[in-house]
C-alpha cells in the first residue's frame, strides 16, 4: 500500500490548481516589482482585510503567533500580568503569552468546546490584564459573555481567530468582537498563503499605529526607533497571495458548510458532531467527530489511505514545556475528555460528497465491526 494517503487532509494541492493563473500572475507582478517587503501589496491587503473583518484597521505580520504576541505588547501586557484563555488550542496561542513575560491562566470548556464563560469569574485576580478567548475549529466564542465580563472587571479582550476566518455570531465576524482580532494565514488555514503569515484587526487607531511600529523594530521612518519592537513583517508575495484569494474565501466557507452537512447526515447516531453554537455561523475550518475508541477508528482509517489529525491530542496545561504552571490531570475535566476523544476528518472546500460518502462508510464499518450498531 502506498504511504500518501488517498483522502488528503486539507486540499491544498488543489486549491492551488483552481487559481494556478492567478496566482502565478501575482507571483510574478511582484517579483518583477522590485519591491519585496512592506509595499503596495501589504498595504491593500491590509486595507481589504479590514473591510472584510469588518474593522477600521489591520497591521499584517508574519504569523497568527506573533499576531497575538504583539496584539498583547500593544495593550501593555508583560512580565508579571495574567492572561486568561484556554488549554484546549494549539500551544501557540500559549506561546504568545510566553513570549510577552506574562503567566497564561487556563478555563475549562463548554460543549461546544470553546471558552466557558462561567469559569471566568473565578480565574480573575489583580494581575489579570486580557481575556483571550479562542474561536476554535470554525466558530466564535461566547463573545457577549466574554465582553460584558471584561467590561465588569476592566479586562482587555483579543481574540485568537487564527481558524475562524469569515465565521460569525449573530452577523458579526471573528476578530470584530474584542479590542483586537488576531489571524493565521498558515497555508491550511480557510485563507491561508504559501508560507506563514498573519494579521491584527482593530477599529483603534492608536493601537493600530503602535502596532504598524511594533512589527517593525519600532519604528516611525527608517532608523527611528520610538518603541521597542520586533521583526515580523508579512512579505509582499505573501500578500499578493492572500489578495487573490481574500475574494473567494466567503465561497469556500459556505462549500466547508454544504461538506459538513453532509458529514453531519451519514454519522449521524455513529459518534458525537461537533454543533453549533446559538447565533454561531461556523466555517469548519476542522470538522471533528468525538469517540471514546479514537485511536482504533483513526488507525481504521489510515489503513483504508484516509487521513485524520487530533487538534489536539495533549492540552497545553498537560504539556512539559508548560508544567512549571502546576496544572495537573483533572484540573481541566471537559477540556481533557475532549482530547481523548476528538478526531479531525478530512475538510476542505474541494471535498465531493463521493469522498464523504467513503470517510462515512469506513466510519460505519468500524462501528458495525466493533459492535456500535
Amino acid at each position: 500500500m502506498s504511504h500518501r494517503p488517498a483522502l488528503s487532509f486539507s486540499g491544498l494541492s488543489e486549491q492551488y490548481g483552481s487559481l494556478q493563473p492567478e496566482i502565478e500572475r501575482a507571483a510574478l507582478e511582484v517579483l518583477r516589482s522590485g519591491w519585496y517587503v512592506l509595499g503596495r501589496q501589504v498595504r491593500e491587503f491590509e486595507r481589504e482585510f479590514a473591510a472584510y473583518c469588518g474593522r477600521r484597521c489591520c497591521v499584517s505580520c508574519a504569523s497568527g503567533t506573533e499576531a497575538l504576541a504583539l496584539a498583547l505588547m500593544a495593550l501593555g501586557v508583560g512580565p508579571g500580568d495574567e492572561v486568561i484563555t484556554v488549554a484546549n488550542t494549539a500551544v501557540p496561542t500559549v506561546s504568545a503569552i510566553s513570549m510577552v513575560g506574562a503567566r497564561p491562566v487556563f478555563a475549562d470548556v463548554n460543549q461546544f468546546l470553546l471558552m466557558n464563560v462561567e469559569h471566568l469569574p473565578s480565574l480573575v485576580t489583580e494581575r489579570s490584564k486580557v481575556i483571550l478567548p479562542v474561536h476554535l475549529y470554525g466558530q466564535v466564542a461566547d463573545m457577549e459573555g466574554i465582553n460584558a465580563l471584561a467590561q465588569q472587571y476592566g479586562l482587555r479582550v483579543v481574540e485568537d481567530a487564527c481558524q475562524a476566518h469569515g465565521a460569525e455570531h449573530q452577523g458579526v465576524r471573528a476578530g470584530a468582537w474584542g479590542d483586537l482580532g488576531c489571524f493565521s494565514f498558515y497555508p491550511t488555514k480557510n485563507l491561508g498563503c504559501y508560507g506563514d503569515g498573519g494579521a491584527v484587526v482593530t477599529d483603534r487607531e492608536d493601537i493600530h499605529d503602535l502596532l504598524r511600529k511594533l512589527r517593525n523594530y519600532g519604528q516611525e521612518q527608517r532608523y527611528l526607533h520610538l518603541v521597542k519592537g520586533i521583526n515580523s513583517r508579512l512579505d509582499e508575495i505573501q500578500a499578493a497571495m492572500l489578495r487573490v484569494k481574500l475574494p473567494h474565501l466567503d465561497q469556500w466557507n459556505q462549500a466547508r458548510r454544504q461538506v459538513a452537512g453532509w458529514y453531519h447526515q451519514r454519522l449521524a447516531g455513529l459518534c458525537g458532531l461537533p454543533e453549533d453554537a446559538p447565533g454561531n455561523l461556523h466555517v469548519y475550518h476542522l470538522y471533528v467527530i468525538r469517540t471514546a475508541r479514537r485511536d482504533d477508528l483513526g488507525s481504521h482509517l489510515a489503513r483504508h489511505g484516509v487521513q485524520t489529525l487530533i487538534h489536539y491530542p495533549v492540552p497545553v496545561h498537560l504539556q512539559k514545556a508548560y508544567a512549571d504552571l502546576g496544572y495537573t490531570v483533572g484540573d481541566l475535566p471537559a477540556t481533557e475528555q475532549a482530547a481523548r476523544e476528538i478526531l479531525s476528518l478530512p475538510m476542505h472546500p474541494a471535498m465531493t460528497q463521493e469522498q464523504v460518502d467513503l470517510v462515512s462508510g469506513l466510519i460505519a464499518d468500524f462501528a458495525r465491526i466493533e459492535g456500535w450498531q
